[in-house]
């Protein structure tokens, strides 16, 4: 018998007329078997579908409701109903909308089992309750049906939006999804472990706003055991019957922040494969989290801020982002180190990025801010960070290009201490971090500057710096304490700050000898005296002391006190 060539405008003349309402159902071919690469489908022993291919899909077609139908599936070179392969009975309500799904393998044991031990013969899932257009116009809803026969129970995560689809195994459809009209990178993962991506999609739904759409898993992971069918992809079905493939993609994220203290380096053009990507990016400032590319080799060139193309830059690095990961990069160190002070702890200040992963866009937990701290300060010893008052050490001996785990506090305003890494008794700077806005936050924290500007070619002076995730950067304040004097030894010292190469003024009723220390931040004494007793006033000359923060430590035979000192 010749072949029938049925048009579509006859298969719905057909349905109608043997109707007592009617139903609508849109038909996706997602079997990957390579010998249903091609079907007709017939619907009561009428030619359909005719040489329907896979990962195609037919608009919403009208069908006869409240009746059975058979709906056979015979190979592409069918010449009648009598060569289906496969038949399926189906009743389907009145005005209702359905989808029906065909997928799995003809023959199971001549392909890879599911890891799930889930069949994975043949068949035509049919769903009801589908939509043509969003519940909300600004969104796009969508059903994902995972339809990949080797594939295990997999999660879908759309990267700033979480997890859109929860331990979804073979034939599984989801509910439906609404999300924001927008584009989305998603992530295909293991159920038990988002942390392993399997493979990522782009998802472009800016231009559906207020569409639907059925997204479905196809073909196999390893099409060499799966007798080289079509491998696994991400395709979406919409209402027209149009089928769009999901590209895949590896994209990486990644926040930049300019911490190298080098006057010569306080303005930088970042050039990313040679394309200027950061013009005229200043020290101390940030970027909120980016894409790029992810899985390929990415040169990161940082020249002068006034350069004119990469040809100026003054340095090159070659790095590779993991697809899927967050990272920080940190720049930091000075161009020419022998221009500049020492590190105390003797490691390389040569310009450099620190990379670290596992960067956090947010707080694990919504009431706390979660913030890892970097060592940024080149001349600066090991130092921990303590909680003022006698609280508990924060960041144990940090040495420079050191960067703590992630810390987890509530978000809170909090008093710090910086003091060497050796002696929690001497305290080198108080800041107060003012978290309390930060709630389910994340910050990347940043020692930055120098301890001594006048041995580093004056750059800016040692603080501390916060850098947000949407690439705000927020100052910690030095404490107004650092500035008051404990009165234990009746000693008051001014002016504070003072200017490099001047003079301080010690006053008070001293009854009993007094000590004092002038304490550089490494914790030696640079410059020592002796009040003696009866003195009112006396004058320390300053010259040969550079700029910096140092500590002013007095004691008697009865109490110590100590203060901060800032020489400008």
């Amino acid at each position: 018998m010749t072949k029938k060539t049925f048009t579509l405008l006859s298969a719905l003349t057909f349905f109608w007329a043997n109707s007592f309402g009617q139903a609508e159902l849109q038909v996706i071919h997602n079997c990957a078997d390579p010998a249903a690469s091609v079907v007709d489908v017939y619907v009561n022993g009428n030619l359909a579908l005719d040489d329907f291919g896979f990962r195609q899909a037919t608009p919403f077609l009208n069908l006869p409701s409240n009746t059975n139908i058979n709906i056979g599936i015979a190979p592409g070179t069918s010449n009648s109903v009598n060569d289906t392969l496969v038949n399926f009975q189906v009743s389907l309500n009145a005005n209702e909308r359905y989808v029906a799904l065909a997928s799995g393998v003809l023959n199971p044991a001549a392909f890879a089992s599911n890891p799930d031990n889930i069949s994975t013969s043949f068949g035509l899932q049919v769903l009801s309750g589908i939509q043509t257009s969003s519940q909300n116009p600004a969104n796009v809803d969508l059903i994902i049906n995972h339809g990949s026969t080797d594939a295990p129970t997999v999660d879908v995560v759309a990267r700033k939006a979480g997890i859109i689809l929860d331990d979804a195994a073979y034939s599984n459809f989801s509910n439906y999804i609404s999300v924001p009209a927008a584009d989305y990178v998603l992530d295909i993962t293991p159920g038990n472990d988002n942390n392993t991506i399997v493979a990522s999609f782009e998802a472009e739904l800016t231009a559906l706003a207020g569409g639907t759409a059925v997204v479905f898993a196809s073909g196999f992971l390893d099409p060499t055991q799966n007798q080289n069918g079509s491998s696994f992809g991400l395709y979406a079905a919409l209402t027209s019957g149009t089928v769009v493939m999901l590209p895949t993609t590896s994209v990486a994220h990644l926040q930049v922040i300019h911490n190298a203290a080098d006057p010569a380096a306080a303005s930088v053009d970042v050039y990313l494969n040679g394309t200027l990507a950061l013009d005229d990016f200043a020290f101390r400032t940030a970027t909120p989290f980016i894409d790029i590319p992810g899985d390929v080799t990415i040169n990161i060139g940082v020249a002068p801020g006034n350069s004119t193309s990469v040809n100026d830059t003054l340095v090159n690095f070659a790095v590779q982002f993991t697809n899927g990961e967050t990272y920080v990069a940190v720049a930091n160190g000075v161009l020419n180190p022998g221009s500049f002070a020492s590190n105390p702890d003797g490691i390389s200040t040569g310009f450099t990025l620190f990379l670290e992963s596992g960067i956090r866009e947010s707080a694990l937990v919504a009431g706390e801010v979660d913030f890892k701290v970097v060592h940024g300060a080149t001349d600066a010893p090991t130092v921990d960070v303590v909680l003022s008052n006698g609280g508990p050490i924060l960041v144990d001996d940090a040495a420079y290009s050191d960067i703590t785990p992630y810390l987890n506090v509530p978000a809170a305003s909090y008093s710090l201490d910086v003091t060497p890494g050796n002696d929690n008794s001497i305290i080198v700077a108080s800041y107060t971090a003012d978290l309390s806005s930060l709630a389910g936050g994340s910050a990347i924290v940043f020692a930055s500057g120098f301890l001594t500007p006048a041995n580093n070619q004056n750059g800016e002076p040692f603080g501390l710096f916060a850098a947000l995730a949407n690439g705000t950067v927020v100052p910690f304040q030095l404490s107004t304490s650092l500035n008051e004097v404990n009165q234990g030894t009746g000693v008051t010292v001014y002016p504070n700050p003072v200017n490099a190469n001047g003079s301080l003024t010690i006053s008070g009723e001293i009854d009993n000898e007094v000590g004092l220390d002038i304490i550089n931040t490494e914790g030696k004494i640079v410059r020592s005296v002796i009040l003696n007793a009866g003195i009112t006033n006396f004058t320390i000359d300053l010259s040969n002391i550079a700029s910096g923060i140092y500590l002013i430590r007095t004691i008697d035979n009865k109490s110590q006190s100590v203060q901060k000192l800032v020489v400008r």
